[in-house]
């Protein structure tokens, strides 16, 4: 069986020049001068271990791994790798000379050949030779996830990774991604069709806590010709507890940090026939200034603003609680006058930080929780944005192809 992720091993368990003869492969080296069971006073069993990552014949290897050598209980005495033409690919051996690797990723969909030559102190040889080919890039199963790497967030943020290539075989992918947090919340995936992967814990992520996701998904197999090249850790920090409230009906939004009302602003959200959704919505991306036109989101020819500030993405669809300088300050707080967003009082060009909109947007986190209440309109659908929260979690741990 084919896999990227497994490592070819040659090992030598010997006591004085004792041999174990279960290894295979096209491998030649010195013969052993007695075998058997060591006597008491002999020394204890050491090995002699030849790893390569990718085994002979594989077909989807890893460009990133598949021409590294390890030796443990000896050394590297030489390596070779060339292409299926005989083009030598440059590698480092490491000062103790226990680990050899190109000096960059091999180029996919082309063949190699590795002979390496390993010896140890007693004077045992191995030699192992094979060839393999590398993934080709349209056979490449990649993950775009997010948060970042080095992030802080806030408490509502999944982790969510988006895949280029539908996914057949559900359970091996999400078996190779794996999402822990210090305060040790379980954590479940739940899927989003067959490109996307959520995870997140029952409540949102208890405020100051670090969380790490680990992808090994290199060499598992997705679907047919579609095989994970990731082997990644992305760790982040949850910053403090900030969820805001808006209230459609009275036109109000209430930010509470760690339990404590902070601010009350006073905001406008959709127009009858143009509602904003109720739900629990999450901060998925920030931008200080954007262009915003209606006919993106079916409202050809209403609005075609080059300049909002403030701008918060709260659905993909394009719902956000951004900066409105256009409409009078008598709406804020007053009417509902927007095509879905929930606007709130801002000067042109965003530079007034006196503003409602530039206090929310400077201390807002991506990953912060903006729930919309009491307005005409639906709740807003899971996976419309990192919007997970709005399943029950019986319903959420139902997506895992887990069980």
């Amino acid at each position: 069986m084919s896999s990227l992720s497994r490592l070819t091993v040659i090992t030598l368990v010997a006591a004085g020049a004792s041999v174990l003869g279960a290894c295979a492969g096209p491998d030649s080296g010195t013969a052993p001068t007695a075998q058997g069971t060591p006597h008491s006073g002999q020394r204890a069993a050491t090995a002699f271990r030849l790893t390569t990552g990718a085994a002979d014949g594989e077909q989807h290897a890893s460009s990133g791994s598949a021409g590294d050598v390890e030796v443990v209980g000896g050394k590297i005495s030489s390596v070779t790798l060339t292409t299926g033409q005989g083009q030598p690919v440059r590698g480092t051996v490491t000062a103790d000379h226990r680990h050899w690797s190109p000096d960059a990723d091999l180029a996919h969909g082309t063949t190699y050949r590795l002979v390496v030559r390993a010896s140890d102190d007693a004077g045992r040889t191995r030699t192992r030779q094979l060839s393999f080919t590398t993934l080709a890039k349209d056979q490449r199963l990649i993950g775009v996830f997010t948060p970042e790497d080095g992030s802080t967030v806030g408490v509502g943020m999944p982790v969510s990774v988006s895949f280029n290539r539908p996914v057949a075989d559900k359970k091996a992918v999400e078996r190779g991604i794996r999402v822990t947090d210090d305060s040790g919340q379980p954590v479940v995936g739940h899927w989003f069709g067959d490109q996307r992967l959520d995870l997140r814990p029952q409540t949102f992520w208890k405020a100051h806590t670090r969380v790490t996701l680990s992808l090994h998904l290199n060499g598992v197999k997705g679907a047919a010709d579609a095989y994970g090249t990731q082997d990644k850790t992305v760790r982040f920090t949850i910053g403090r507890r900030q969820v805001s409230t808006v209230d459609a009906a009275s036109h109000t939004m209430r930010v509470v940090r760690d339990g404590r009302t902070v601010r009350t602003v006073p905001i406008t959200s959709g127009a009858p026939g143009r509602t904003t959704y109720n739900g629990q919505m999450v901060i998925s991306e920030k931008l200080r200034s954007t262009r915003m036109d209606g006919a993106t989101v079916g409202y050809a020819g209403e609005y075609d603003i080059p300049d909002v500030p403030h701008a918060m993405r709260l659905s993909t669809s394009g719902t956000f609680i951004h900066g409105n300088y256009w409409a009078p300050d008598s709406v804020f707080g007053h009417s509902d006058v927007s095509h879905g967003c929930v606007g709130l009082n801002d000067v042109r060009g965003g530079g007034d930080p006196t503003q409602d909109a530039a206090w929310f947007y400077d201390n807002s986190l991506i990953g912060d929780v903006v729930v919309v209440e009491h307005s005409h309109d639906h709740t807003i659908a899971p996976d419309n944005g990192l919007n997970g929260w709005n399943m029950s979690w019986r319903q959420w741990e139902a997506g895992s192809a887990l069980g």
